[in-house]
């Protein structure tokens, strides 16, 4: 995971391009595109507000775990992501604007 961050504090723009992108196709039909779960399939599925304090605070590894394995209803995502691409994916979750728009 470190080399995943270290890669992503170069192309910090391009990382969050790319971590977009595959939020979009792979996590928005849940959580939104706001991160904030407000779709019927979050709603249905008690999806995680990803703007949240308790879900920004944790660990980026945490956040890829949870990514890579699954929790819940969530599925796991390890044998469609490459480990850079979980890390894109940690890197637009921590861009995603608080709650409140803050």
């Amino acid at each position: 995971m470190k080399r995943i961050a270290i890669a992503l504090l170069f192309v910090p723009s391009l990382a969050l391009a790319d971590g977009a992108a595959l939020f979009k196709q792979n996590c928005a039909p849940c959580h939104g595109m706001d991160g904030g779960a407000n779709t019927p399939a979050g709603k249905s599925t008690k999806a995680k507000d990803l703007r949240s304090p308790a879900v920004q605070k944790k660990p980026d590894e945490e956040l890829a775990n949870q990514i890579r394995n699954g929790k819940g209803p969530m599925p796991s995502f390890k044998a469609r992501f490459k480990e850079a691409e979980i890390g894109e994916l940690v890197a637009f979750i921590r861009s995603l604007p608080g709650k409140g728009g803050k």
